[in-house]
């Protein structure tokens, strides 16, 4: 089993999913039970599986839940990028959110690599 509160990666999704917490406060309510609830769904599960698969008693398994983490993390990057359409949330704060985004995939991206190896 992992720690998973001694993970980077595990510290970075929750701090972006408290940022994104703040920012989509503003959508429109009649998105809150639709884009505002399935982003943050979404963003949520990144840090959860990742918690999750800490938990678990293989390695394998481990991976398996940072692949669905990494997965969720790609289902967020697609809600992100129609929030960013319909201007929901400003292009400063999508490029702040994206590129922390992508930092978290890469660093997923890595230590799934280095657990499969």
């Amino acid at each position: 089993m992992h720690n998973f509160r001694e993970l980077e990666v595990w510290k970075k999704a929750i701090d972006l999913t408290t940022l994104y917490y703040k920012f989509s406060k503003t959508f429109p309510k009649d998105e809150l039970f639709g884009l505002t609830s399935q982003s943050r769904r979404s963003l949520v599960s990144i840090s959860s599986n990742i918690a999750e698969g800490a938990g678990r008693d293989t390695d394998k398994q481990f991976v398996q839940f940072l692949s669905i983490a990494l997965a969720s993390s790609f289902e967020f990057e697609t809600q992100l990028i129609v929030a960013k359409n319909l201007e929901y949330i400003s292009n400063e704060n999508y490029d702040l959110v994206f590129n922390e985004l992508r930092h978290i995939q890469n660093m997923l991206i890595k230590l799934i690599n280095n657990y499969k190896s």
